[in-house]
């Protein structure tokens, strides 16, 4: 099966060991390309919540995978979030062709591009982590809710219906929260002189060109793998906001008998082996 040839591409928020976690559909999506570079913008493995009882085996394989990708050539990049904090330790060194940092700086076709989780301009992260904590737990609960209430519309023929979203979309501080954060970060990266700014941490996926007096810069955030189930790919010069739910068998289209495939059929066509990698002596 062929798989889409892309320069760059970029997930966030992931959140590896939870409940709100879709590995299946994170899976599938990474056995559909074949990038050069990928960047992994924090929050990959949930270790605020990590517990040895939960850590299904889906969620293995996404790691697995990764590490398969790396190996093969791809440049992997993981820039460490608040989430998967405990990485921080490990920042500046390398594991073969998998780099873990605190930010990345890249040029692009000529333009510069910089890439970061996005924690540092959440306050309630950097002055009262138990607080940010705390909201972590409940918007898991939420979407563990969703989830029941989401099967049983499916089961009545409605569509899904997202509780977080309507809960950000109404309530005036996450809006509020919202929009400062991406305000910050824009002009942030236009007194820097960076072309692009690349973040995720707000599960808000975005492709936005903003300006001022100073000049002008293109904002993206990879979104989530929570809810949203998005990435960012770069190829051809352009970026793309990529979202499963409608561009899931994009890349197979040319073949007719996928089109109908769902995501077990996907899974099973697309699947991986998940042996372990032989140890190289050091």
């Amino acid at each position: 099966m062929k798989k889409r040839q892309i320069d760059l591409v970029v997930i966030s928020d992931v959140h590896l060991g939870t409940f709100a976690c879709h590995a299946d559909e994170l899976l599938a999506y990474l056995n559909s390309i074949n990038p050069k570079r990928l960047i992994l913008n924090g929050d990959m493995v949930d270790t605020w919540q990590f517990t040895k009882k939960y850590f299904p085996p889906t969620h293995l394989k996404v790691l697995r995978k990764i590490m398969g990708m790396a190996t093969k050539g791809t440049e992997v990049h993981y820039i460490i979030g608040n989430h998967d904090e405990r990485l921080r330790k490990f920042s500046g060194t390398s594991l073969g062709n998998i780099h873990f940092v605190d930010k990345l700086i890249l040029e692009l076709d000529g333009k510069r591009a910089w890439f970061f989780h996005g924690d540092v301009f959440d306050i309630s992260i950097q002055n009262a982590k138990w607080v940010a904590k705390l909201g972590r737990y409940g918007y898991d609960l939420l979407v563990l809710l969703n989830r029941t209430i989401n099967w049983i519309l499916i089961k009545l023929g409605r569509e899904k219906y997202s509780l977080s979203k309507k809960i950000k979309s109404n309530v005036k501080g996450a809006v509020r929260f919202i929009q400062n954060f991406e305000h910050s970060v824009k002009e942030l990266a236009i007194n820097k002189g960076y072309d692009y700014v690349i973040c995720g941490h707000i599960h808000q996926p975005k492709k936005e060109i903003h300006e001022n007096e100073h000049g002008k810069c293109t904002y993206l955030n990879s979104g989530d793998w929570v809810e949203n189930l998005t990435a960012l790919e770069y190829t051809f010069k352009r970026w793309k906001l990529y979202r499963y739910s409608s561009d899931k068998l994009s890349p197979f289209f040319a073949d007719e008998e996928i089109k109908g495939m769902d995501i077990h059929e996907l899974l099973a066509a697309t699947t991986i082996n998940t042996k372990s990698p032989k140890k190289t002596k050091t």
